[in-house]
């Protein structure tokens, strides 16, 4: 699979200066990281989840998970577990390979349970996540991963989700965050990326956000995913991949503020109508709360909506001028530091502060693709959407 694979090869000649790469559920974990994108959720009850998967991964979704937790009734869980073993066997005999696939559990013990019960079809799992993580549900949820990688004789990666009312509380937060980061980094392996879950934190002080608003507007909320990111997403090595929080919404409602999204993008007569449909569905919100995602070292989005991926994978896609900038950081003459205008001429580029955005930068590059000099992110998703 490859990111805009679904997109015809001329058309992806035409938009990209450098394409992105194929990779597979077997690619490094690094890889793998980054490439995640717009994770799509969905409740395990889907009657038609193996059509569902396959269909999603003909418009774009590379990764997509399957959802035991909150999505679904109390009473429905034994049910979806059923159904979820039906259709990982149907994808299994259907001979096609799926986007990455997780299972969201509630507790450890689900994980070898579903192993076990999976069979065959378990090569198709790329791994589990792991709601409301702390050391305490961590080390157990982390434990039975271990039996589960053994059991099916294959690599198993676990997404935890910072959701719990420890890591936001003020008097329990550092704490809490250094157990975290104890726990992940004790099985840092298997660790493909941490997740946000922010509806979980607004909860606990009654707070729901508008359309539109982002989740950095809520005080509360961009207090901390800074911190999250502080702690476990450093660029010294120690770090992880942090994946952007949910957005609600994907219907129209009620309009309070005028749109963020800005015209003069759109003044070409069709990319015009995308920008009405995007305030129409509400995403131009959407739209400044992915930039602001990476503005603050979040990379990829949980999102429960398919109209939500192509935004997403749209503004992950490396610029031409963000290309070469890094590329001109990372020369191996540059070792030794220094201060140079950018090819671009309208910044300055400085190695030694500047080598680890760059690396960063290269990997999205590699698996996101770097755009035409000429191409915007209205014309990937334009693109996107058209197929």
């Amino acid at each position: 699979m490859r990111h805009f694979g679904h997109i015809a090869a001329a058309a992806r000649g035409e938009l990209f200066y450098r394409e992105p790469v194929e990779f597979d559920a077997g690619s490094p974990a690094p890889v793998l990281a980054a490439a995640l994108g717009a994770t799509l959720y969905s409740p395990a009850t889907r009657p038609r989840l193996a059509d569902d998967i396959l269909k999603q991964a003909a418009r774009g979704v590379v990764s997509m998970v399957l959802c035991l937790e909150d999505s679904i009734d109390d009473a429905e869980v034994p049910a979806a577990e059923e159904n979820l073993v039906r259709q990982f066997a149907d994808l299994d005999g259907r001979g096609v390979e799926p986007p990455l696939l997780f299972i969201r559990v509630r507790e450890p013990g689900q994980i070898t349970d579903l192993v076990r019960r999976l069979g065959p079809s378990v090569r198709l799992l790329s791994g589990f996540v792991l709601p409301k993580f702390t050391r305490e549900r961590g080390v157990p949820f982390m434990e039975a991963l271990t039996k589960a990688e053994s059991l099916a004789g294959r690599r198993l990666f676990a997404m935890p989700v910072l959701e719990s009312p420890e890591l936001l509380h003020l008097e329990t937060r550092q704490e809490a965050l250094l157990g975290v980061a104890r726990t992940v980094e004790t099985y840092r392996d298997r660790v493909l990326a941490l997740r946000l879950g922010v509806t979980d934190f607004c909860s606990a002080y009654g707070l729901r956000r508008a359309p539109d608003m982002t989740a950095y507007d809520v005080h509360i909320v961009a207090d901390i995913i800074a911190a999250v990111v502080n702690v476990l997403g450093r660029a010294d090595g120690t770090g992880f991949v942090v994946t952007g929080p949910v957005w609600e919404y994907f219907r129209r409602q009620e309009r309070i503020f005028k749109p963020q999204l800005r015209r003069s993008p759109f003044l070409e007569g069709r990319v015009d109508k995308l920008r009405t449909a995007l305030i129409e569905h509400d995403l131009d919100g959407l739209l400044r709360e992915i930039e602001l995602d990476r503005a603050n070292g979040l990379l990829g989005k949980t999102c429960i909506h398919p109209s939500h991926v192509p935004p997403v994978h749209a503004l992950s896609v490396v610029s031409h001028e963000e290309y070469s900038d890094a590329q001109d950081i990372l020369r191996p003459e540059r070792g030794g530091g220094g201060v140079l205008r950018s090819s671009y001429t309208n910044k300055m580029n400085e190695v030694k502060p500047h080598r680890a955005w760059a690396e960063r930068t290269l990997r999205r590059a590699e698996v996101f693709g770097v755009a035409n000099e000429d191409i915007g992110f209205v014309d990937l998703l334009a693109a996107s959407v058209a197929e």
